[in-house]
């Protein structure tokens, strides 16, 4: 499937895809950012984590991925995954020159700004830390910034909120793996913590009471997810693509390679959203 400019059209849809669940955190700042616009989001849950796959199957995934929502006119992709950014965007671009297409990075540089004593840490999946993309920002923002960036790998927390466990009771087992994460990084003296996993967002508040429980001095969270959603509209508007009116209203259209219920449970559960959604093997 080719994407040629041309022939995109302004009422056609945006694609958004992820791994599994997280990327509804950045669906949930498109919505609100662009309000008149359908959208096909996109759960290769079946394939998740994509954390624990080699690059050249991220890669193989992706394209197969975009190909799909391509066929269903997409205009314009975001790709909601930190591992699937890191590993295939490149891939993305150049095979598809003229799709409008926009990934998502851990928020190294906003966080630079925001930090008050300059010590950061970055939460993320141990295989985004690992991305040599991830470490030459992190050594770029150093450079010019003078910050320190601590990175932890949460193994096993995205995977909690892909099933929706969000932290919720203080005693569960989402909230006992951030304790274990974050506990360290604030004994560290972090003023900062980067949510460098779409998924995370989902768990802010499990994150915020757990840092509460730790030190009384503000600690600000760094979500990617309105960047992402302000950087596609100007890729929209770029090329002439941005809807502006839209009679009826926005279509939500929901895809994913693992089960149904899941993924409907997962709009519901974290968005309060109702959309169509379809199995797919892609």
């Amino acid at each position: 499937m080719t994407f040629t400019a041309s022939t995109a059209r302004p009422d056609a849809p945006i694609g958004i895809f992820d791994s599994g669940v997280g990327g509804l955190s950045v669906l949930r700042h498109i919505r609100a950012q662009l309000p008149q616009e359908d959208l096909i989001y996109f759960a290769d849950s079946a394939y998740a984590p994509y954390g624990d796959k080699t690059e050249e199957q991220v890669i193989t995934r992706s394209l197969a991925i975009t190909a799909f929502l391509l066929q269903q006119g997409a205009k314009a992709l975001v790709v909601a995954c930190n591992t699937a950014t890191i590993a295939a965007i490149k891939a993305l671009r150049a095979r598809y020159p003229d799709l409008p297409i926009v990934g998502v990075e851990p928020g190294l540089k906003p966080a630079a700004a925001i930090s008050r004593n300059g010590k950061i840490a970055v939460l993320a999946t141990e295989r985004a830390l690992r991305g040599d993309k991830l470490l030459a920002l992190r050594e770029q923002v150093s450079a010019a910034t003078g910050a320190t960036f601590i990175l932890q790998p949460c193994i096993g927390l995205a995977d909690r909120i892909e099933q929706c466990e969000l932290g919720n009771d203080p005693l569960d087992a989402t909230s006992a793996m951030l304790e274990r994460y974050i506990a360290p990084m604030l004994a560290q003296g972090v003023d900062t913590l980067v949510l460098g996993c779409t998924h995370y967002p989902f768990v802010q508040d499990a994150i915020e009471r757990t840092v509460r429980a730790h030190t009384q001095e503000t600690i600000t969270l760094v979500d990617t997810g309105d960047a992402v959603a302000r950087q596609l509209a100007r890729l929209l508007d770029a090329a002439s693509l941005r809807r502006i009116n839209n009679d009826d209203a926005p279509r939500l259209q929901g895809y994913t390679t693992a089960k149904v219920e899941s993924l409907t449970q997962a709009f519901a559960g974290l968005l309060d959203l109702h959309p169509p959604v379809a199995h797919l093997s892609v």
